[in-house]
């Protein structure tokens, strides 16, 4: 990765975010059709994107497995504790919503198609491996703070059994196995692949269109702004350089730390009713200032001789 090809990438992603804002003001995507389209790049575009990335990188690439999988788990657990003692002051509604935001990223939806555009076929694959344990803690621990606290051992199984996951395994057996893959089943996932990136950011676009810009700033989403942006990749940075990670890793990991608040955050809140409109000022926010820091993280990797 280089400058160039940083600033590049990110000229890409905002021209296609742009074509998703002006697709929803004018009526040719619905609420419906957002839902529908990202029901699809969870479970056929992106497990067929990981699958692929699997199926034609060198197993050679295993050995840096066990150092994603760390600083992932590193990183989760961090992100946790910190959502434990950073916001006892708030109101409980507001709890929920930066507790989930602060451990439940982007990362498994702008990430992949980020990382993909960045770092190639080797980049989805670390990234396939560091989104494990959000997957995980996403649907456990993230989903405990919108139900308060229960154990839900369906949610768990539900996290081992995501499209995401499962094409994980899937692409581990394969790599690992040199299992041959038919040409022509290949070619079609390779196909679904190829739209990752697009539809992505036509859905993230349409998602900048929900909020007034005008009522989302305030003091609480900068300063959490602040925290999903900088605080946590900087600290993935200091993780990653204590594990001795080599560049690649680092600048997977690094980039997928500072990826906004996860849209699920805005699903879950309106599924359980708790401060709605303020989870969606979150994600819209910390979406929108991504598009700046995203940049200048790849800048400070590559200034750094980390990336």
């Amino acid at each position: 990765m280089d400058a160039q090809s940083m600033l590049k990438m990110q000229a890409i992603m905002f021209l296609l975010m742009a074509a998703g804002i002006w697709a929803k003001r004018k009526g040719l995507m619905t609420d419906a059709g957002k839902k529908c389209l990202t029901d699809m790049i969870l479970h056929i575009i992106v497990p067929c994107n990981i699958v692929y990335a699997f199926a034609i990188i060198d197993g050679s690439a295993m050995q840096a497995f066990g150092t994603v999988l760390l600083i992932g788990i590193v990183t989760e657990i961090a992100s946790i504790l910190l959502s434990m003692v950073l916001y006892r002051r708030l109101a409980k509604g507001e709890q929920t919503i930066l507790k989930y935001a602060t451990v439940c990223s982007n990362a498994g939806f702008m990430g992949n198609a980020i990382a993909e555009g960045l770092f190639g076929s080797i980049g989805m694959v670390y990234t396939s491996i560091y989104l494990i344990p959000q997957r995980l803690f996403m649907w456990s621990v993230g989903v405990s703070y919108f139900s308060g606290g229960g154990k839900d051992k369906k949610a768990i199984f539900k996290a081992l059994t995501h499209p995401c996951l499962i094409a994980v395994y899937i692409g581990i057996a394969i790599m690992t196995f040199r299992i041959p893959v038919p040409e022509i089943l290949l070619s079609a996932i390779k196909k679904s692949s190829d739209c990752c990136t697009a539809l992505s950011m036509f859905v993230i676009g349409a998602i900048l269109t929900e909020v007034d810009f005008r009522t989302v700033f305030s003091k609480k989403t900068m300063l959490f702004s602040a925290l999903r942006l900088i605080g946590i990749p900087a600290l993935t940075l200091g993780v990653c350089m204590l594990a001795g990670a080599d560049p690649l890793v680092t600048g997977v990991a690094v980039i997928l730390a500072g990826m906004p608040a996860g849209a699920t955050t805005s699903i879950l809140a309106a599924n359980y009713n708790v401060e709605e409109r303020f989870a969606a000022k979150i994600v819209v926010l910390t979406t929108a200032l991504s598009m700046v820091t995203i940049p200048i993280w790849g800048l400070v990797l590559i200034a750094t001789g980390m990336a």
